[in-house]
C-alpha cells in the first residue's frame, strides 16, 4: 500500500454515500432506419434540484425504511435477493411520485392499469395504499442492470442500482411537475446524439449506460441479460483533467488507475493530457517522463521514471532513447543527483539513454550513477545489444537512504521476467506497493513476444511470478513503460494472462484449420479482430504461440 506521507495531495473525507435506486423503463420500437430496437422514459430533474439540477434522468430516488417494510407488499422472483426486493420496491414507488407509472399486480392477478391508478394519491404514502387496494408491487418484474457509485468528488454521493423494467403497457407518464418534468421517450442513440449536440444535458452515468444499451435490439434482449441477479458492471467513476477540462472515466478505462494512484479521495486535479516538456509527479518519490518517441510500438512515448527524493537521490529507469532534450529534463528533475540508472531491458527505446545520461551526470560534476541491468543475450538484434555496467540479480535490492537515516527511504527489488526479452526485468517499490513493469505489462496494448529473443513461455511464467510477487509486497498499482499507472495490480495480471490464453487458443484454432497453412494465414484467422496493419507485428507473437503450443506438444488433430 502507498505510504500517505508521499501522497501529493492531503487526505480528505468524501460525502457519505446515500441508499438510492432508479429504474429504467423500457419499450420496444422501431428506428427511422426501420431497423428494431428499444426507447427508455426520461424526465427533465428540476432546475433547483440538489443533485444534477436540468438534468435528463431516470426516474428513482432515495430508499426509505418503508421500502424495506414493505416485501410482503411485492411479488419477487426465485433468487432475488432482500436487498434487491427493496430496491426495486424503492423504484417502483418513485416512479409512481414522479411519473404515475405503477408496476403493480392487481388482486386478480392482472397488471394494473389506469383505474388502478385513478384510485392511488401520489402525495400519499405508496405503501399503504397498495395494501388498501390489495395491490402487489411488482418488484418481480424489475432487474438489477448495473451498479453506480457517485464519484468521490461530489458532494452529495449515491450509492444506486441501474434497475429496469418493462414501461406497462396502457400507462402514459404524467410528470409531477415539481422534481421532474417533460417525460420523453428517446432511443439510446438519439439522446446521446442530443446531448452531444448540446440540447439533452445528461450526466456522466446515463451517458454510460445508454451507450451499453445501444447494443440491445429489443427489451426481451435487455432483460434476458440481467437474468443473473448480478449487475451487468459496478462503477465508482474518477475524473482528473484533460486539456485543462474534467474529464470521467469508469475502471475499465486506461486513466482510471493513475487518477486512483494520484488523487485517491477523488480530488479533480491530475492532468491527463501526454506530454514530453516536463515530468508529471505521480507521488512525492515518483515522477515520470515520457520520451518524445510515439508511435504504433510505443504508444504516447517510453515512460522515464525517477524513484527517490532531494534527500536521498534519485534512481532513474529507463532512461530512454538517447534523445539529448529528454535526458537534459530526466536529469534536471532529479537535481542532477542520480545514484543509479536502471534498463529493464535492451530495446533501443528504453536503453540507449543510459550512458548519454551518465555522462551529463559526470559532466556537470556530480556523482557518477552506475548503469544497471541485464545483457542483452545473444538472441537479441543488433539495435537491442546492451551491456549494463553491473548485472543485477533476481531478488536483489537497490537502496536510497537519507544522510543520518538509519532505515532505507525507497527499496527497488529486481525481478528476472523474460520474455518480452530475454533479459527484461521489473521492479517492486516496497514501501509504496508499486510494480515498474517496463515493456511486459503496458496500459492500453499487450506486449510483443518476439522470437527468439522473446519468449511466450517465459513470457507467462514470468505473468505468473510477477503475480505471485505482487500478492507479496501488497502491490496495489503498476507503472508501465508505455502508457498510464494501472490499479487493481493483481486483477490486471489476471486479465492479461487470460487475454493471452485466449489469444493462443485462437492461434492453436487456425494451424488445425489449416494445418499446411503459413503463419501469415494463420495470422489472418487468429487476429480477425486486430488491424490488418498491425498483422505483420501480430506475426511476431503468433510465432510465439506457436513455438510455446509445440513445447507443449499439443496437437493439431
Amino acid at each position: 500500500m502507498t505510504r500517505s506521507s508521499q501522497l501529493l495531495h492531503p487526505s480528505r473525507e468524501t460525502a457519505p454515500l446515500r441508499q438510492a435506486a432508479t429504474v429504467l423503463l423500457l419499450r420496444d420500437a422501431t428506428g427511422p432506419d426501420g431497423r428494431p430496437g428499444i426507447e427508455v422514459l426520461m424526465t427533465r430533474r428540476s432546475m433547483s434540484a440538489s443533485f444534477a439540477p436540468g438534468a435528463y434522468v431516470f426516474p428513482g430516488g432515495g430508499i426509505d425504511a418503508t421500502d424495506a417494510a414493505s416485501h410482503a407488499q411485492a411479488r419477487r422472483r426465485a433468487g432475488q435477493s432482500d436487498l434487491n426486493l427493496t430496491r426495486a420496491i424503492a423504484a417502483i414507488r418513485e416512479s409512481f411520485e414522479e411519473l404515475g407509472v405503477l408496476l403493480a399486480w392487481q388482486a386478480d392477478g392482472r397488471a394494473a392499469d389506469g383505474a388502478t391508478i385513478a384510485q392511488l394519491d401520489r402525495s400519499q404514502p405508496f405503501a399503504a395504499q397498495c395494501q388498501a387496494l390489495g395491490l402487489q408491487m411488482a418488484a418481480d418484474q424489475v432487474f438489477v442492470l448495473a451498479h453506480w457509485i457517485t464519484d468521490r468528488d461530489l458532494p452529495r454521493r449515491f450509492d444506486v442500482p441501474f434497475l429496469v423494467a418493462r414501461m406497462p403497457a396502457d400507462q402514459t407518464p404524467v410528470a409531477d411537475e415539481a422534481e421532474q418534468f417533460e417525460p420523453v421517450w428517446v432511443s439510446p442513440a438519439e439522446a446521446l446524439a442530443r446531448h452531444a449536440a448540446g440540447q439533452f444535458f445528461i450526466i456522466f452515468p446515463t451517458i454510460r449506460t445508454l451507450q451499453r444499451l445501444q447494443g440491445y435490439t429489443t427489451v426481451d434482449a435487455v432483460l434476458a441479460a440481467c437474468a443473473s441477479e448480478q449487475p451487468l458492471w459496478t462503477s465508482c467513476p474518477r475524473a482528473g483533467l484533460l486539456n485543462g477540462h474534467e474529464a470521467r472515466y469508469m475502471e475499465h478505462e486506461q486513466p482510471y488507475g493513475e487518477l486512483a494512484l494520484v488523487c485517491p479521495d477523488g480530488q479533480i486535479v491530475h492532468e491527463l493530457e501526454w506530454q514530453t516538456e516536463r515530468p508529471v509527479s505521480l507521488l512525492k518519490n515518483v515522477q515520470r517522463l515520457t520520451a518524445p518517441n510515439p508511435g504504433v510500438m510505443t504508444g504516447p512515448g517510453t515512460n522515464s521514471y525517477l524513484v527517490g527524493d532531494p534527500d536521498t537521490g534519485y534512481i532513474a529507469i529507463d532512461p530512454g532513447p538517447a534523445d539529448a532534450e529528454h535526458l537534459e529534463k530526466l536529469w534536471r528533475a532529479a537535481g542532477g543527483d542520480i545514484r543509479h540508472i536502471v534498463c529493464t531491458h535492451s530495446h533501443p527505446d528504453h536503453s540507449p539513454g543510459a550512458a548519454p545520461l551518465q555522462a551529463l551526470c559526470r559532466r556537470h560534476g556530480r556523482p557518477v550513477p552506475d548503469i544497471l541491468g541485464l545483457a542483452s543475450a545473444p538472441t537479441a538484434r543488433a539495435a537491442s545489444e546492451f551491456s549494463p555496467e553491473r548485472a543485477l540479480a533476481h531478488g536483489e535490492r537497490l537502496v536510497l537512504q537519507a544522510p543520518g537515516e538509519t532505515s532505507p527511504r525507497h527499496t527497488l527489488e529486481v525481478l528476472h521476467t523474460p520474455g518480452h526479452a530475454a533479459n527484461h526485468l521489473c521492479l517492486l517499490l516496497l514501501e509504496d506497493g508499486l510494480l515498474f513493469s517496463g515493456d511486459h505489462i503496458l496500459n492500453g496494448s499487450t506486449t510483443v513476444v518476439d522470437p527468439p529473443d522473446g519468449n511466450m513461455a517465459d513470457y507467462i511464467n514470468s505473468l505468473d511470478l510477477l503475480d505471485q510477487a505482487c500478492e507479496r509486497a501488497g502491490v496495489d498499482f503498476i507503472l508501465p513503460a508505455h502508457g498510464y499507472v494501472l490499479g487493481q495490480a493483481r486483477a490486471a495480471i489476471a486479465q492479461l494472462k487470460a487475454h493471452r490464453l485466449q489469444r493462443e487458443a485462437k492461434v492453436l484454432a487456425a494451424m488445425r484449420e489449416r494445418p499446411e497453412g503459413t503463419p501469415e494465414q494463420w495470422v489472418e484467422l487468429a487476429y480477425a479482430d486486430v488491424p490488418t496493419r498491425l498483422w505483420p507485428v501480430a506475426k511476431r507473437s503468433l510465432l510465439a504461440h506457436v513455438e510455446r503450443l509445440r513445447s507443449l506438444e499439443v496437437t493439431l488433430g
